[in-house]
């Protein structure tokens, strides 16, 4: 069984036993979180497609740390105008492990 969740404004494919990194959520190491905007449940012959989200369903998983990406550097420049303009960015994960998928 495989589920589609929403958070943080992305869309993830998860199964039992996955682990990923999404937009980092408030919640501390080790806790338990719920997600309940279950878009698709994929079953054994046919997937359930909510409209927009499936009813009754949700995926618990267990947060495993929280942490930054690697940096991102922005530059920009024009060519024989002295403008340069330097930016840089380390967005803010959350991993977490997927224990169940209800439905």
């Amino acid at each position: 069984m495989y589920a589609i969740i929403e958070t943080g404004g992305k869309q993830y494919r998860v199964t039992k036993g996955d682990k990923i990194r999404m937009e980092k959520i408030t919640a501390d190491n080790e806790a338990e979180v719920t997600f309940d905007k279950v878009i698709l449940l994929g079953k054994d012959d046919t997937p359930v497609i909510g409209t927009p989200y499936v009813d009754g369903a949700y995926v618990t998983a267990k947060v495993l740390e929280h942490g930054k990406d690697d940096k991102v550097i922005v530059f920009r420049y024009r060519r024989k105008k002295n403008y340069r303009k330097f930016r840089s960015h380390r967005q803010q994960f959350t991993s977490v492990l997927i224990e169940s998928i209800n439905g």
